[in-house]
């Protein structure tokens, strides 16, 4: 066991409040508009949700049917909505409707207020897909990953992942997040990876990841920690997942030793490319450990010992 020089744990600094009948949640960015939203307010984002599942602009005459609230209502929450910016509107080719991220947001985190989110604390991290916050499910620190997919290139992510039919962008992010809780529960008893706590639409309730992220930390006995990352890769392929994106990025180190985060862009070892991706995560791996500690160690060689 090596000896620990640098690390952190993450700290859920959370502030709850209430909202009607349960828990609400105060964000960094849209607290007085969450307050203030009300269950129709919810009813009709969920009836444009469903109907952008046929149309990129949902007819405004058909929200009503998909909300099951009656037309004048739903004129009513449409307005508010509009005011508070969680869908945007046109009148081109006619009158319709879409839900955006902070539209989106609210109704994944208004279902998970139900099942045991009762805070959402600070944003600790901003990547090229995804959002992470800090909060408490069921009075545990938790983490809460929003994917943004679809929102930030969807043209990369369409072309370089299996992401299904080319819906709406919030469809795409809802595919990521399924895909990457998926592989967590495929993985959880076998590889070190994050604990699934619960999951809504685009967003992934995990557990806090112990330690620190590799590429912020120094470590006493780099040689141990690259042999535990080449574990953990090989005990992924043996389940039959390649990362496909394995960096410093995306590994967190502890005394305990290596988690491994971000799977949404895995793939599977019959993959026609896996052999490529796979030899790409373990260059990117050993290129770091070979920059920051001048350990050498052979790519061919790695790569062998992890598919055989």
């Amino acid at each position: 066991m090596p000896r620990w020089r640098s690390g952190y744990a993450i700290a859920c600094r959370a502030i709850p409040f209430r909202f009607e009948s349960g828990p609400w949640l105060i964000t960094m960015f849209k607290s007085t508009v969450f307050k203030k939203l009300e269950k129709n307010d919810f009813r009709t984002l969920a009836g444009i949700e469903v109907g952008m599942r046929q149309h990129h602009w949902v007819p405004s005459q058909m929200i009503a049917s998909f909300s099951r609230l009656f037309a004048e209502e739903v004129l009513y929450r449409i307005n508010r909505l509009l005011k508070f910016n969680l869908i945007k509107k046109t009148m081109v080719p006619y009158e319709g409707y879409m839900i955006n991220f902070d539209g989106y947001d609210a109704l994944a985190l208004g279902t998970l207020t139900r099942r045991g989110l009762s805070a959402i604390g600070e944003n600790i991290g901003v990547g090229k897909e995804s959002v992470v916050y800090e909060g408490i499910y069921d009075d545990e620190p938790v983490i809460l990953k929003f994917h943004r997919a679809g929102y930030t290139s969807f043209k990369q992510v369409t072309r370089t992942r299996d992401a299904g039919d080319q819906h709406h962008w919030i469809f795409v992010a809802r595919r990521a997040a399924r895909r990457e809780y998926d592989a967590l529960l495929a993985l959880r008893n076998a590889v070190n990876v994050p604990g699934c706590v619960d999951h809504n639409r685009h967003v992934i309730v995990m557990s806090v990841a112990p330690g620190s992220e590799l590429s912020r930390t120094t470590v006493d006995d780099p040689d141990w920690f690259l042999d535990e990352i080449i574990e953990e890769t090989k005990k992924s392929y043996s389940k039959g997942f390649i990362h496909s994106d394995l960096s410093e990025y995306n590994i967190f180190v502890s005394p305990d030793g290596v988690l491994i985060i971000d799977w949404p862009g895995y793939v599977a070892t019959r993959h026609p490319q896996a052999g490529f991706l796979l030899e790409r995560d373990v260059k990117n791996i050993l290129s770091f450990f070979n920059r920051k500690y001048g350990i050498v160690r052979d790519c061919e060689e790695t790569v062998e010992y992890i598919m055989y």
